[in-house]
This record gives structure tokens, sequence and C-alpha cells, in this order.
């Protein structure tokens, strides 16, 4: 598994079906309700509309309701815009094939990374700062590609939203699905410090974010206090750490939920177990519903790990919505799923997300077809 794989998946750097019980608005799935199931798909180009349509209804002969095309990966769109850098309309496509098949269609971007020259180069401005004082465009943590940008600035959150709006205007389109809607991870899960060769037994400055002049400027006008010199030791600090979740939050409940609820579209996001880890305090967030990425391997942890989280996560929601449980594939062996799935219904998720189309064996599939009867 690469570096970019190992991030994303660590704690992750339509029509509507009439039997869904997934609506805007909608509350937790109930007792004896219709499962509904998901899945990510990361884009191919030059494909045809056949072959999509061939894809969509293998998913749902299997029991899979939505599937999440990436279609905004912080460097390109896969989808029709004449603000970002274009692959090609892989996203209308998808949505014509949803329609025909009966399979929703949320497109998948990323919230926070901006990997597009333009952006790193002329607006340093727009990044998060760590402790150390390194810029994220410049010195990103870990690896390449996590140069995020941060809440706090309003010039970014318009540019979120402008993407949020972009998509949330297709005609067809069943939802928005945020990813990477946080900083970068303070401490990453257990499980995958020793492929960076890192120890993160404390919260150290090169990967704690963010202390830019912008949160530094709002945290003193709220408190009179400078995180980076008036705090001695920032990351024992609870309210300097709650300001951090409250700029996330806000920019998730204030402006992006609306602007995809004005469209009439649902919103949902990948969210991590370890939110304190990356800021990410989604419990107390009003989206449509959270895929909380529950890989129990990067946690040193069995099936049941999952079970447990789903009951904590969903006891914590302020706002009660549907979450579904993500399975990472690559650590689910075929004979496992219905026991992954067994247990994520039995704590309450409203159906499984996995992680992702392409890693499903032709195993994996017969047992996919199995949990459908």
């Amino acid at each position: 598994m690469d570096k970019r794989t190992f991030i994303k998946t660590a704690g992750l750097g339509l029509a509507v079906i009439a039997t869904s019980p997934f609506t805007i608005g909608s509350e937790p799935i109930r007792s004896g309700a219709t499962p509904k199931n998901w899945i990510w798909l990361r884009p191919q180009a030059g494909k045809t509309l056949d072959y999509w349509k061939t894809q969509l209804e293998k998913m749902k002969a299997h029991g899979i309701d939505a599937v999440l095309p990436e279609v905004y990966n912080s460097n390109n769109a896969w989808f029709e815009t004449n603000r970002l850098p274009m692959r090609e309309p892989l996203l209308e496509t998808l949505i014509k094939a949803g329609r025909e098949t009966g399979v929703e269609v949320h497109s998948w971007m990323w919230t926070m990374p901006n990997n597009m020259p333009i952006y790193t180069e002329k607006h340093p401005d727009w990044y998060a700062v760590n402790r150390a004082g390194q810029l994220a465009n410049t010195q990103p943590a870990y690896v390449p590609y996590y140069r995020f940008m941060c809440s706090s600035n309003p010039e970014v959150r318009e540019f979120v939203r402008q993407n949020v709006a972009d998509l949330a205007s297709k005609e067809g389109l069943a939802g928005v699905h945020l990813d990477y809607v946080r900083l970068p991870d303070v401490i990453l899960a257990e499980a995958l410090q020793p492929n960076y060769k890192i120890v993160q037994d404390k919260e150290y400055p090169e990967y704690d974010y963010c202390y830019c002049d912008t949160c530094r400027k709002n945290f003193k006008d709220k408190t009179g206090l400078d995180p980076m010199k008036d705090i001695a030791d920032p990351a024992f600090h609870a309210e300097w750490r709650q300001f951090r979740y409250d700029t996330i939050t806000y920019m998730v409940r204030e402006v992006l939920t609306p602007e995809a609820h004005k469209a009439g579209k649902q919103i949902t996001a990948a969210v991590f177990p370890n939110w304190e880890s990356v800021r990410q305090e989604w419990r107390n967030w009003n989206l449509d519903g959270y895929l909380p990425m529950l890989y129990h391997n990067f946690y040193n942890a069995g099936l049941s790990w999952v079970g447990d989280q789903l009951r904590e996560k969903i006891g914590q929601l302020k706002e009660k919505k549907p979450v579904y449980s993500g399975l990472f594939i690559p650590s689910i062996k075929p004979e496992e799923l219905a026991e992954a799935f067994r247990v994520s219904l039995e704590a309450g998720a409203g159906g499984i997300a996995m992680f992702s189309y392409n890693d499903l064996k032709d195993e994996h599939w017969a047992a996919l077809k199995l949990l459908k009867k």
C-alpha cells in the first residue's frame, strides 16, 4: 500500500432509491429498515457510458446502493467546471449511469487540501501553519499532497463553498461527499506510525496545526491569548484545542451544509473515529449522514472494535443522522465480510461503506451477493 493510501485510509489524508432510509432530515436507521450500502470509487479515464452502466449494474446486483466517485482530488476535477483544471466529465457520465441503474451517485471531493500550483504559489496565506511555524503549502506533513488550507480564512471558506456549490448544481446528483474536512493528523493511527518511521507519543510541533496569523488573531480576540506566545504548552490548552475544532465545525455547519441543501442535495462526509487527532468534532456537525472510516487494522484492533466505535460515535451525535460503517476492504478477507456487516448493523449502522471498488476481489463480490439475500 502506498503512502497516499495509508494516509487516506488512516483515519482517511443518483436517483434516490425508493427503499432507502436516507433522505435530507432523516433520523438514524430504525431496526428492521433496509440497510444502505456505499462504495468509494477512484476515477478511471476514457471509459464509456456503457462501461459505467455495467459497473453500476454489478454494484446494484450485489447490494450496493450508492457510489462515491472521487471527482475532485485537490489537483483536478472529473466534472464539467470552468474554475478548476478538468480531466474529463466523469461525474456527468456516472449520473447518467446511475439514473439508468438505480444507483445513487454522491460526488466525493477533497475539502481542505489544495495542491494546485496557482494556489500553493500565489496564496500562501490560505494554508495551515504548524506549531514549528512551517506552512503546509511548502513543508507539508507526512506526504507531499498534505497541503491543507485553513478553514479560519474567509477566502478559503469561499473557495470550498464554491466547490460544493458547483457539485451540488449537477442535475441528478444525489449528494456531495466531503473528504479531508479537517486538519492534518497530529497523531497518526498507531499501526501507521512505523511506516513513516515515527513514534507519536505526544503532539509534536511539526504535526500540530493551525497556528496561522488568522487563527492566532481570532483566538487572541476571543481570549486575550496568543497561542504561540502566551500559552506555555499549547498541546494541553483545552480552549485552544476547542477553538480549532470549532473552526472546522463552523465551516461545515454554516457554509457547506447550507450550500448543499440550497440545491436540494444531501451532504455527507468521510470522518475519523479518532477525531481529536484531526480536529474534526463531527459529533457537532449537521450533515445528512456520516461515513466513519473504521479501518480496524490501522488501530491494531479486530472487527469487534468496529462495533464499539459505532455505538460510541452514534451515541455522541448532537443531531441524530445515519452513520454508515466505513470498511477498508484490503484488510477484510471475503469470509470476514459478513461478520463486519453483522457487527456494523447490530451496533446501529445504517449499512456499510467500502473502500474501495477496485479492491473488491471476486470472493468479496460473492460474499456481498450472499449478504443481499
